[in-house]
């Protein structure tokens, strides 16, 4: 490493490193976010994207940070026998997939090893968590994209896609390997239309593109798209959220269904129900189900989903954040609560109001197990014990997960 000034480039920070300096590192391990950890002598961090632990790399510095310094990979000079080459053609490129380039069942291991980290060190607990369940489908799985591209110039779109890793620059795709087939198929003629159109765009924008069950694409938020789930039936405006890995849902949901029911309890409560996924799934297990929302759009479409079904033990509440409970008519003891927050977690509202009713059994689901454990040291002190996690990977060649945590205020 150099001590001398760098130059000033693009608000390049004075560090251990030049802008643009090449040096020859040894990947030992992955963040949460999917890079590559490596260490100099000094025991200075760089972080280096698209790598395998166990590499040695050559990277370029581009960034300085207080603690670490971030790196592009220039090339590699020894890979990892669980590196494989990538089906996308602009991988490293895009920002989209982290992990492309790693063997499917080693990112499913990293994955998991990543949840067991911010476990420790977030909520301060080691324990054993249950492997990965695998996606079945590896690729075109996705069944919503949405592509952005920047404000139009002198009549140009520039380019339709996704971020590059690290900048806030985009780059253009024209198609997508982990996106569902259907898609790929209409992309062209989307992007045609964005570019033909082009004047009449005043900034830039996102689109959206969804794939329903039925091979339907959907460009409109507002259109009203249809999932199926084993022998069930969602249906839900294609902007709002649901989950976009199909081929995965009967898995997933059975989990869900099954560990709620683990200790017994007669009744669910769905909070952040959305469509009703968890809920109606779930509601042969139960006595009665009550999907609660702050959207009254969403309840909406989970009552119309609990009719198409022919589900009666289930009713929908919308709720203001501070009072969700306030209608909720059956005793915390006899309850198992399912939740499936935002990518913020739960809010200290939210939480007071559950711990207050205190269910018997809480299903924590979670596309970001880093609020999720921050979320967890607030369970703990309440009362609850961890049973069990597992993770299911949603996302595959990405360094995404959801996390399902079962916690109990008993000790069934």
């Amino acid at each position: 490493m150099t001590q001398n000034n760098p130059k000033k480039k693009n608000g390049f920070k004075p560090g251990p490193f030049d802008y643009h300096e090449e040096i020859e590192v040894e990947i030992t391990s992955l963040t949460n976010m999917g890079q590559g950890i490596a260490r100099t002598d000094e025991n200075w961090v760089i972080l280096v994207p698209f790598c395998v632990p166990g590499e040695k790399v050559i990277a370029r510095i581009y960034r300085n940070q207080k603690n670490y310094s971030e790196a592009d990979l220039l090339r590699v000079i020894s890979p990892s026998p669980e590196r494989v080459q990538p089906e996308c053609n602009i991988f490293g490129s895009c920002g989209g997939c982290q992990y492309q380039h790693i063997k499917y069942f080693e990112q499913l291991r990293w994955k998991k090893k990543q949840v067991e980290e911010l476990l420790f060190h977030m909520a301060g607990i080691t324990c054993n968590i249950d492997d990965v369940t695998p996606s079945p489908q590896k690729y075109s799985y996705r069944t919503k994209l949405t592509p952005h591209f920047n404000k139009p110039k002198d009549g140009d779109v520039g380019p339709i896609g996704f971020q590059q890793p690290g900048r806030r620059s985009l780059v253009d795709v024209e198609a997508c390997p982990i996106a569902h087939q259907i898609i790929n198929d209409n992309l062209q003629e989307i992007r045609k239309d964005v570019r033909e159109n082009a004047s009449t765009y005043k900034r830039g924008s996102t689109l959206l593109i969804r794939v329903d069950s039925k091979g339907k694409i959907h460009t409109k938020p507002d259109s009203i798209a249809v999932e199926k789930v084993g022998s069930m039936e969602f249906h839900f405006p294609a902007g709002s959220f649901f989950q976009n890995n199909a081929s995965i849902l009967v898995d997933f949901t059975h989990y869900v269904k099954s560990e709620a029911k683990s200790s017994g309890q007669r009744h669910l409560i769905d909070a952040y129900c959305g469509a009703g996924l968890f809920s109606l799934t779930s509601a042969s297990e139960f006595e009665s189900v009550i999907g609660i929302e702050v959207s009254v759009h969403s309840i909406k479409w989970a009552k119309f989903n609990a009719k198409v079904n022919q589900i009666s033990n289930t009713s929908f509440l919308a709720g203001k954040v501070e009072d969700l409970f306030k209608d909720v008519d059956v005793p915390g003891n006899e309850t198992a609560v399912v939740i499936d927050p935002p990518r913020k977690g739960c809010s200290e509202d939210f939480l007071k109001q559950l711990f207050a009713f205190a269910p018997d059994t809480v299903i924590y689901v979670s596309c970001n197990p880093a609020t999720q454990m921050r979320d967890l040291k607030q369970f703990l002190k309440s009362g609850y014990k961890l049973k069990r996690v597992m993770p299911f990977d949603l996302f595959p060649q990405t360094k995404h997960l959801e996390c399902v945590m079962t916690l109990s205020r008993n000790s069934h």
